[in-house]
């Protein structure tokens, strides 16, 4: 009698293996990576494997953002106390004397100039955060300068080409906060990156470190791509 093919027993293997994102693969050689949770918040300043897809110039073909950087909140505080200052400043003009000589249309007119003013600052100082970024690819480092609307430099280097890296925090705020600083020597056309103000720098470096390890392991094994 010819046996049942019995397709649970313990020997049978899928055909088809699941191919794994690299966004999965990470966690494979990076301990900094397997504790933290996939960024879904497109305003976090600290992203590690983000969900939302990320686009950026120069970005390779296959090339993933793994982690993407942008300076602590607590250092936009500043910025965010001048905002609230100049909105109730028109709240005293009532007290300058001369203010109250001039015509109703140059009231309204100087009241408008000054919050459109205010909305201004307002919306540039959102933008440089939001877009001045630190990013770690499976390939490479790159620090994007959004300076202007009109003008932004990034700068880039392979993660072979890294030397050096050190974390620094100095001050209360930082060390209470934890953020400070990542420097990076690399022996590309930019001899010097400088992740400042970041969340987590002693996490940053150690990705970076595994990222390095992992990049040998790979020129070894030759799975370099």
């Amino acid at each position: 009698m010819t046996d049942v093919f019995d397709a649970s027993k313990d020997h049978v293997k899928p055909l088809v293996e699941k191919k794994r994102s690299p966004l999965e693969m990470v966690d494979d050689y990076s301990e900094v990576m397997r504790c933290e949770k996939c960024s879904k918040n497109p305003f976090d300043a600290f992203a590690p494997k983000p969900l939302m897809i990320y686009s950026f110039d120069s970005q390779l073909d296959g090339e993933n953002v793994l982690l993407l950087l942008r300076k602590h909140p607590i250092t936009q505080i500043m910025k965010l106390l001048t905002i609230m200052v100049m909105l109730v400043v028109p709240l005293f003009f009532s007290q300058i004397s001369f203010y109250y000589l001039m015509a109703e249309n140059f009231q309204t007119a100087i009241l408008l100039l000054w919050y459109l003013i205010t909305v201004g600052y307002s919306l540039e100082s959102f933008l440089t955060w939001f877009y001045n970024v630190y990013i770690i690819t499976d390939e490479r480092i790159i620090d994007i300068d959004f300076l202007s609307l009109i003008y932004k430099n990034v700068s880039a280097a392979k993660i072979d080409k890294v030397e050096d890296i050190t974390a620094v925090t100095s001050g209360v705020a930082q060390s209470i906060f934890d953020y400070g600083t990542v420097h990076i020597q690399t022996a590309a056309e930019k001899s010097e990156f400088e992740f400042e103000d970041v969340p987590h720098p002693n996490r940053v470096t150690q990705f970076l470190n595994e990222m390095l390890v992992e990049e040998e392991k790979e020129k070894i094994e030759g799975r370099v791509k």
